[in-house]
């Protein structure tokens, strides 16, 4: 698998555990990311809806990263580069969405625009869709952003303050999608959405395969289990180039102080048992991604980090690009 990175120095980030010193690298600022000439992901976060440190966390990890936060610590978000068309778009619009939003827009070659071409959204958990308020009156103002979104999610953006006020005053503009039908961006770019099993309280989840002129990719950063889905993963693996797939939490053990089963994702455990008879190059495909402050992978040098490399998958790092 092709991919390169933006930035210059790799950041080794700092895991939910009991070590009490930091292996992040401080990242060096002043280095300018070039522009990106080709159809592209970019990774804009790789960590849960509710960010790193979570609130109220007391772990060691957790004080360390209040007095120094890790800039690095993103809230899940893909970036895709439309080269030829000079635009782009966003999946999920998070918390982060401000810092997102210019460092995708500012890889756009002969872009002037400040914010991108379209957001398409997964659900309505809260690190999925609660950027849009920063589109609102009290900040942006953004005028008739598309938001790309299925039935349930567009009802419920439509018919509840304070997101109603976005669509009242045009700071979005609601794009319908519907299940396993192709939104066509332009004549070498599309995007499908596919229904998803999760936490449905507010709106349906979506995962989407993403279509470049040469190579495509899955982005599934919330499921409940692999089991629970109708379609196969292994067989939707091999279908693409990249799979960005949920990864929230190494296993149980990790969460000690919640009931689990009341928040359901694949453990990286579970689907390194499961890929596991992958050939190479499929497994390469494979970039876990969305995760819990609690997850060690997020501390690429931690045993864990290192048993999914050696098994031949990836873990995301922010501002990964992955040509289409």
């Amino acid at each position: 698998m092709k991919y390169f990175y933006i930035c210059l120095i790799i950041v080794s980030v700092f895991s939910c555990s009991t070590e009490k010193k930091s292996n992040k690298l401080e990242r060096d600022n002043k280095k300018t990311a070039p522009h990106i000439s080709s159809t592209s992901l970019v990774i804009l976060g790789t960590i849960q809806d509710a960010g790193s440190p979570q609130i109220a966390c007391k772990k060691v990890c957790c004080e360390h990263l209040f007095e120094t936060p890790d800039n690095s610590r993103k809230i899940v978000s893909l970036g895709l580069i439309d080269a030829p068309n000079s635009k782009s778009y966003l999946f999920d619009a998070t918390p982060d969405i401000g810092t997102q939003v210019k460092s995708l827009t500012k890889l756009v070659e002969g872009n002037s625009n400040e914010m991108v071409d379209g957001i398409f959204l997964t659900h309505a958990h809260i690190g999925h869709y609660t950027g849009l308020m920063f589109l609102g009156k009290e900040a942006m103002d953004a005028q008739k952003v598309p938001v790309y979104a299925m039935p349930k999610m567009r009802d419920f953006l439509k018919h509840n303050a304070p997101w109603s006020q976005l669509v009242n005053r045009n700071n979005i503009a609601i794009k319908a999608l519907e299940n396993e039908k192709a939104q066509q961006l332009s004549s070498h770019l599309k995007v499908i959405p596919f229904l998803v099993p999760h936490r449905d309280e507010y709106s349906e989840t979506v995962g989407y395969k993403i279509i470049g002129p040469n190579k495509s990719a899955l982005f599934i950063p919330d499921i409940d289990k692999w089991s629970t889905w109708k379609k196969d993963i292994v067989a939707e693996i091999k279908t693409v180039d990249y799979a960005f797939l949920d990864a929230t939490f190494y296993s149980g053990k990790e969460i000690n102080n919640r009931d689990i089963s009341q928040i359901p994702h694949p453990f990286i455990i579970e689907s390194l048992e499961k890929f596991k008879n992958l050939e190479k190059k499929d497994k390469n495909k494979i970039v876990f991604i969305h995760f819990n402050h609690t997850n060690p992978v997020i501390n690429t040098t931690s045993k864990e980090a290192q048993n999914v490399i050696a098994a031949g998958f990836r873990i995301a790092q922010i501002h990964d690009v992955f040509e289409l």
